[in-house]
């Protein structure tokens, strides 16, 4: 055989390895992928075909499948579907988000922990079934959140901040999954542009998926800096001007209102906090830095995202190379300090714990089609962003906040309240958000909860008298339903 044939023959040698090699990579390697690729038609007919597992909040079933006659066996439907969307999700013929995504091996069957059912519907013939998720959501808690939120925009967070368990997420504007579940392809697509091209998005979960300026809420963390150092107490006298001049600048910082702080010079610690007074915490900021602020606000979760958390979030920020002013702006949760609702929640949750922070989550456990308990969520600590003594501290400030200061709107008959209101400015001429963060009882807490109404503010300084009232509702159902 010549030199030039053997070369030929070398080449298409090679070719067919290569063949075989990219062909059981595709079958082998990415098998899983392929799996999982939403416009494989095979998949999506195996989907359908079969009984999808059940989303339940407690025992309240929140998303199932029922048996329809079509080209699919089976058709996903949502119960209460506008309000538990931010959670579920939706699942359609090419798409799923939320825990329709996150927990899909699971709900569609595929999931290794099932091999044991599908090796008995295989030898007993029965139909193949998913496996079924409970979130840790109480359906009245959640209720409770909608009504009070009464459509407004903005999100509700409601946390057991013993455990971490989410007790509630709400989300304004919504949608409802059962208009992008049907099998009508061209109707499903039309329904997705609507909602997707909306300026409202109401397909965003503004809980988790959405950051904020903090706004006023945000001072709980630089008194969790200063109180830290040791250096400071509620009781300790710190600056408080009427105005305050911010260095290499000309301007001048004022209180909402050209209120007055403790004598005008200087207030304590916990009445600055009480009344919200703007010149007290943008000096003690600048005080204690920018490094101090940000070391503070990554231990409470900022700058990073909740690992192994099932829906998708957000990261709040703290911002990096601060100057002076823009270091005063932050302290008081301006300037470029961006956090979701998860988070505040997540940051008074702690508070409410003696300081000690665990992971946030919305599945508590995952059943078989038979029923029986695969797997149960258990309470994990993340760490311990504050002292037990720091939290005991913070926790009389926030007190202090609902009984005589801007958060008096959340008080609840007979319970002790531990808050703080924020209302938080984002761009010319727009109104601000306003915000409201706590929990109760403050003295063994149950819940700890944030709230946030986008241009809710109606002027600068408003934002106690709109969120707190919000949180009061969603706290009181809580205390009510859970004791």
């Amino acid at each position: 055989m010549n030199r030039p044939i053997r070369r030929v023959m070398l080449v298409c040698g090679a070719l067919f390895a290569g063949l075989l090699v990219n062909a059981n990579w595709v079958q082998v390697g990415e098998q899983h992928s392929l799996k999982q690729e939403p416009t494989n038609s095979r998949e999506i007919a195996a989907r359908l075909d079969r009984q999808r597992g059940m989303i339940l909040a407690g025992s309240t079933t929140i998303a199932s499948s029922k048996p329809v006659d079509d080209e699919f066996k089976y058709l996903r439907q949502y119960a209460d579907g506008s309000l538990y969307a931010p959670l579920t999700g939706y699942y359609t013929l090419y798409s799923a988000t939320g825990l329709e995504q996150s927990e899909n091996l699971f709900l569609s069957g595929d999931d290794d922990r099932l091999l044991a059912s599908r090796v008995s519907s295989l030898f007993s013939g029965s139909d193949r079934k998913g496996g079924s998720v409970i979130t840790t959501i109480d359906p009245a808690i959640q209720q409770a959140a909608s009504q009070a939120l009464a459509g407004r925009k903005g999100a509700v967070v409601a946390i057991d901040p013993r455990t971490g368990a989410v007790l509630a997420m709400v989300t304004a504007p919504t949608y409802d999954p059962n208009s992008l579940a049907g099998h009508d392809v061209n109707a499903v697509q039309q329904q997705y542009n609507t909602l997707s091209g909306d300026d409202d998005d109401p397909l965003l979960n503004r809980a988790a998926q959405q950051t904020y300026p903090p706004g006023s809420t945000f001072k709980i963390i630089t008194s969790a800096a200063a109180l830290s150092t040791g250096n400071y107490s509620p009781d300790s006298v710190i600056p408080a001007p009427d105005r305050l001049p911010l260095p290499q600048s000309t301007v001048e910082l004022p209180n909402f209102g050209g209120e007055r702080c403790g004598n005008g010079q200087t207030d304590t610690l916990i009445h600055a906090l009480t009344i919200s007074c703007n010149t007290a915490f943008a000096q003690l900021g600048m005080d204690l830095g920018g490094d101090k602020l940000r070391e503070q606000a990554d231990a409470f979760g900022f700058d990073t995202t909740i690992d192994g958390f099932e829906l998708p979030q957000a990261k709040s920020v703290f911002p990096d190379s601060l100057d002076k002013p823009e270091t005063a702006q932050s302290a008081i949760g301006q300037f470029n300090v961006r956090v979701t609702p998860l988070q505040m929640a997540q940051v008074v949750a702690a508070i409410a714990n003696d300081g000690r922070m665990m992971k946030p989550y919305v599945v508590q456990e995952l059943q078989g089609p038979d029923l029986k308990r695969i797997a149960q969520t258990k309470p994990k600590e993340l760490g311990q962003p504050i002292s037990s003594q720091v939290a005991d501290q913070l926790t009389t400030m926030m007190q202090s906040v609902v009984t005589s200061g801007t958060g008096r709107k959340a008080q609840i008959s007979g319970v002790s309240v531990a808050g703080k209101t924020g209302t938080a400015e984002h761009g010319a001429n727009e109104p601000p958000h306003a915000w409201f963060v706590g929990f109760a009882p403050a003295e063994n807490p149950t819940i700890a909860i944030a709230v946030v109404v986008e241009d809710g503010g109606g002027e600068v300084g408003t934002g106690g008298a709109i969120a707190a009232p919000i949180a009061q509702k969603v706290m009181q159902t809580a205390l009510d339903v859970r004791g």
